[in-house]
Protein backbone atom coordinates (compact mmCIF):
# COMPACT_ATOMS: atom_id res chain seq x y z
CA UNK A 1 0.00 0.00 0.00
CA UNK A 2 1.10 3.54 -1.41
CA UNK A 3 0.83 6.35 1.57
CA UNK A 4 1.54 9.88 0.35
CA UNK A 5 3.65 11.87 2.28
CA UNK A 6 3.57 15.64 1.33
CA UNK A 7 6.03 18.18 2.82
CA UNK A 8 8.66 20.62 1.57
CA UNK A 9 12.00 21.54 2.17
CA UNK A 10 13.09 23.09 5.71
CA UNK A 11 9.60 21.85 7.26
CA UNK A 12 10.22 21.17 10.46
CA UNK A 13 6.85 19.89 11.28
CA UNK A 14 7.17 17.70 8.26
CA UNK A 15 10.35 16.27 9.42
CA UNK A 16 8.90 15.61 12.89
CA UNK A 17 5.51 14.32 11.46
CA UNK A 18 7.64 12.08 9.07
CA UNK A 19 9.73 10.38 11.52
CA UNK A 20 6.66 9.84 13.41
CA UNK A 21 5.40 8.12 10.95
CA UNK A 22 8.83 6.03 10.39
CA UNK A 23 8.93 4.82 14.17
CA UNK A 24 4.99 3.90 14.26
CA UNK A 25 5.92 1.77 11.15
CA UNK A 26 8.81 0.42 12.33
CA UNK A 27 6.79 -1.30 14.87
CA UNK A 28 4.04 -2.69 13.59
CA UNK A 29 4.23 -6.62 12.77
CA UNK A 30 6.21 -7.80 9.96
CA UNK A 31 3.72 -10.07 8.50
CA UNK A 32 1.33 -7.29 7.96
CA UNK A 33 1.57 -5.95 4.07
CA UNK A 34 4.03 -3.67 3.36
CA UNK A 35 3.77 0.19 3.84
CA UNK A 36 5.52 2.71 0.76
CA UNK A 37 5.57 5.82 1.93
CA UNK A 38 5.97 8.35 -1.09
CA UNK A 39 7.47 11.76 -0.39
CA UNK A 40 5.84 14.46 -2.55
CA UNK A 41 7.47 18.20 -2.28
CA UNK A 42 4.81 20.45 -2.56
CA UNK A 43 7.42 22.88 -3.98
CA UNK A 44 7.51 20.68 -7.07
CA UNK A 45 3.61 21.70 -8.44
CA UNK A 46 2.69 25.00 -8.64
CA UNK A 47 -1.14 23.43 -8.12
CA UNK A 48 -0.17 21.29 -5.33
CA UNK A 49 1.49 24.28 -3.22
CA UNK A 50 -1.43 26.09 -3.85
CA UNK A 51 -3.67 23.54 -2.32
CA UNK A 52 -1.15 22.49 0.92
CA UNK A 53 1.09 25.11 1.95
CA UNK A 54 -0.90 25.89 4.98
CA UNK A 55 -1.79 21.99 5.63
CA UNK A 56 1.73 20.31 5.16
CA UNK A 57 2.38 18.01 5.76
CA UNK A 58 -0.29 15.98 4.61
CA UNK A 59 -0.69 12.27 4.84
CA UNK A 60 -2.65 11.08 2.09
CA UNK A 61 -3.81 6.93 1.33
CA UNK A 62 -5.46 6.93 -2.31
CA UNK A 63 -7.89 9.83 -2.00
CA UNK A 64 -8.21 10.14 1.45
CA UNK A 65 -6.29 12.63 3.96
CA UNK A 66 -5.42 10.84 6.88
CA UNK A 67 -4.03 13.73 8.48
CA UNK A 68 -2.69 17.29 8.01
CA UNK A 69 -0.37 19.19 10.26
CA UNK A 70 0.44 16.23 12.48
CA UNK A 71 0.90 12.52 12.10
CA UNK A 72 -1.93 11.06 14.35
CA UNK A 73 -1.24 6.97 14.51
CA UNK A 74 -4.51 5.98 16.03
CA UNK A 75 -5.98 7.70 12.92
CA UNK A 76 -3.29 6.73 10.32
CA UNK A 77 -4.13 2.70 11.56
CA UNK A 78 -7.95 2.78 10.91
CA UNK A 79 -7.29 4.58 7.60
CA UNK A 80 -5.01 1.84 6.70
CA UNK A 81 -7.74 -0.95 7.96
CA UNK A 82 -10.48 1.01 6.01
CA UNK A 83 -8.28 1.16 2.81
CA UNK A 84 -7.31 -2.86 3.27
CA UNK A 85 -11.05 -3.91 3.20
CA UNK A 86 -11.82 -2.01 0.62
CA UNK A 87 -9.04 -3.64 -1.48
CA UNK A 88 -10.55 -7.05 -0.14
Amino acid sequence: MKVAFLSRPGCHLCDEALAGLREHLAGKDPDQPVIEIEEIDIESDDRLHRLYLERIPVIRIGEETISELVFDPEEFDAAVDRHRQALG
